[in-house]
């Protein structure tokens, strides 16, 4: 704030006019005493080029949000099913196809047992779910089974839940992409050769209408997701209706169909094809994950809102596997047709309805990955709060995301598409692991939370979980077996591993916090220890003398030390130096190699050990003068050897690094300042004199 101005008095007896200046007001609006709240003016570039790229930033990404529009883009629950329930509701299109890819191995006549083993699955979905309902009111800030993990079982159980739902966030987006382009190809032949391309170039595009925002993202993808449900009940209406009527017809199998085995069925098989459609439950845990994305109330409308996913996702999954039964649809191999697109051609046959189902079975394929990039970044915020992350995961874009996240994300699934060709088959077996871990560990953490709390219905609540609980830890155990051979044992590496991050993360930070705690009541002294300058010079020029006259602000104890592979040229400058600035000694280090860092680092450390043992170490305050050239390009001309000084001195002992930067539009008010400066001055001189180094002109003393 500015300083008050005097009253003016007017012409009238009594009349006056004050002036009130208030320099701060473009950019600050004044909240109370020493506060004031930052606007738009404020973070606004001042450069031409950092308007231009903010122009394009606002026009592909939106126009940045203050935290108090957070609460407008609170989801509603037509938008949060959608962008919640697209991963769990689009797991139905490929959750049939490995239940009888696993069946067929007992030959045709067990396909029929496909049914029953969906049944199964859907009575574990109506416990999972009800389990998670749970969680959205018992754990209303988010976080899901990790928070649930954390609070009742231990911080190292929670980083396991963690883990194991990263790496499924990761999996959903890549097999998800991969699904998409295996729907989509059944119509559109032509693209089958670009799979892994096209769904980089998909990721990317979810990835920019993320970055834009939770609601925007909403928008955007809200009428493809309710298309694939109507396209999806139609379809199970149709063909039901079909085979209660007798009109249903067998399916002629193709050439890419799977072959029919030999094997045994036994329970066994019956566990492995229950593990393998247990791929229709991932994604059933987000919504817990995401509670404060919903709009008030959140947690009534969260634990609503699943409640329809998994109504939808348990009709639509049941009846396309009841429809395709009946239709004699068999599994095919990844050059062949999903079973979702066999229902279709079968059922619509093949003209618009089939066309408007397969492109609607892609796009929610692909909008799948959309539950991940909600629910990822708000897992990885939560862990980076509680210091098992980076802190930058934490931060907030322009468009209120958790942009860190969203990017990590993208890259890591990209990565994951690549590596496996994006082949469904290849990707299946590492899902779903990490899912079953987060549900097992998810609800043995609510029975201890319902055992403590012993809230109203707690015993049966309790009993729910325990039994949710061991259900999933059985499944999860029938999961890793049978897949462990074909890609789950990469799934048991990565979650141990970043189990292993998080927890060095959390050890550095741990350490850091301690290193710089203060006791509290602990009154900070008057500085005490000796403070020592020491100016490292290219020669006599503007930029050192600002260094010069910061130093001493700072301290009478000055030396400028000069490093020096040029007999000649030191001569000069021990001149010029003597002659502009004879109260500050020059040090001259000759370097017969020609380094420059080295010599000045050996040059501290010996001033260090020449300080009397008895006297407490002085802090070395390093001023490195800087010319800041006027463009980006000119900049890549200067301070080279100082960018590499400063890298080298930083974490140095008792030592703290400056940089003085001289700017070339204080060269025209040196000037000025040079007609004005008394006799005997130091002033800014425009010749090329000797002591010109690194492009900054050089300092001349006027007699």
């Amino acid at each position: 704030m500015t300083a008050p101005r005097p009253p003016l008095h007017g012409r009238k007896l009594g009349d006056r006019r004050v002036v009130v200046n208030r320099p701060h007001s473009a950019f600050f609006r004044y909240a109370g005493p020493g506060t004031m709240v930052a606007k738009a003016a404020a973070s606004a570039p001042t450069t031409a080029l950092g308007r231009r790229a903010a122009r394009v930033r606002a026009f592909v990404f939106g126009k940045p949000l203050t935290s108090a529009a957070e609460i407008g883009e609170r989801l509603s629950k037509k938008l949060a099913l959608p962008i919640f329930s697209s991963d769990a509701i689009s797991s139905s299109a490929y959750a049939t196809d490995e239940i009888l890819r696993v069946l067929i191995l007992a030959g045709i006549a067990w396909l029929t047992w496909s049914i029953w083993v969906a049944a199964a699955i859907a009575l574990m979905l109506t416990i999972v779910a009800l389990s998670y309902r749970q969680v959205c009111h018992g754990y209303p800030s988010g976080g899901g089974a990790y928070v649930v993990a954390r609070e009742n079982l231990g911080p190292n159980f929670g980083l396991i839940a963690a883990a194991a739902l990263m790496v499924d966030y990761v999996m959903t987006v890549a097999v998800s992409s991969a699904a998409a382009l295996a729907n989509l190809s059944a119509y559109f032949e032509v693209i089958k050769p670009y799979s892994v391309e096209l769904g980089a170039v998909i990721i990317i595009l979810v990835t920019a209408a993320n970055l834009r925002g939770v609601r925007e993202s909403g928008n955007i993808f809200a009428i493809p997701t309710y298309m694939f449900v109507g396209m999806a009940l139609l379809v199970i209406g149709m063909g039901t209706a079909n085979v209660l009527t007798g009109h249903a017809h067998m399916v002629e199998p193709s050439k890419f169909a799977e072959k029919a085995g030999t094997e045994a069925f036994t329970i066994f098989l019956l566990l492995k094809a229950f593990a393998g459609g247990s791929v229709a439950l991932t994604g059933v845990e987000a919504i817990a994950n995401g509670v404060p994305a919903f709009k008030p109330p959140e947690a009534k409308n969260a634990a609503n809102t699943l409640i329809i996913m998994a109504l939808l996702l348990g009709v639509i999954f049941v009846g396309l596997t009841f429809v395709g039964m009946n239709y004699g649809v068999r599994a095919e191999t990844a050059a062949g047709q999903p079973v979702l697109a066999q229902i279709g051609s079968a059922v619509f046959g093949d003209g618009i309805l089939f066309a408007l189902l397969q492109v609607s079975a892609a796009l929610i394929l692909f909008l799948a990955c959309n539950t991940s990039f909600n629910a990822f970044p708000r897992l990885a915020a939560i862990l980076a709060k509680d210091d098992s992350m980076p802190r930058q995961f934490a931060f907030r874009g322009d468009r209120l995301a958790f942009s860190w996240g969203i990017v990590v994300l993208a890259a890591a699934a990209i990565g994951m598409l690549w590596a496996f060709n994006a082949s469904v088959d290849a990707l299946i077996p590492l899902y779903s692991v990490g899912v079953f871990i987060c549900f097992t560990l998810s609800q043995a953490g609510m029975v201890i939370h319902w055992r403590h709390e012993r809230s109203s219905g707690w015993a049966w609540r309790g009993v729910l979980n325990g039994f949710g609980a061991l259900l999933t830890g059985v499944v999860f155990l029938v999961v890793a077996y049978e897949k462990f051979f074909n890609g789950a044992w990469m799934v048991l590496i990565f979650i141990p591993s970043l189990i292993a991050m998080m927890m060095f993360i959390r050890h550095q930070y741990t350490a850091s916090a301690r290193a710089l705690e203060m006791r509290p009541g602990t009154a900070v002294p008057q500085p005490h220890r000796h403070n020592r300058v020491i100016i490292p010079i290219p020669g006599v020029n503007r930029a050192v003398v600002q260094a010069l006259n910061v130093a001493r602000s700072i301290t009478t104890d000055i030396r400028a030390v000069y490093i020096s592979d040029d007999a000649e040229r030191t001569a000069e400058i021990r001149e010029h130096w003597a002659q502009a600035v004879p109260d500050v000694p020059l040090v001259v280090v000759e370097s017969p190699y020609r380094a420059v860092i080295a010599p000045l680092v050996a040059y501290l450390d010996v001033l260090d050990k020449s300080w009397p043992s008895e006297t407490e170490e002085p802090i070395d305050f390093v001023l490195i003068p800087e010319y800041v050239a006027r463009s980006w390009w000119e900049r890549m001309l200067y301070n080279q050897a100082a960018k590499q000084l400063r890298a080298t001195l930083l974490g140095r002992q008792h030592t703290v690094v400056i940089n003085i930067p001289y700017r070339r539009d204080e060269v025209r008010a040196a000037a000025a300042a040079a007609s004005v400066e008394p006799a005997g001055t130091l002033v800014a001189g425009e010749g090329n004199g000797n002591g010109h180094s690194h492009g900054a002109p050089e300092t001349k003393a006027r007699p």
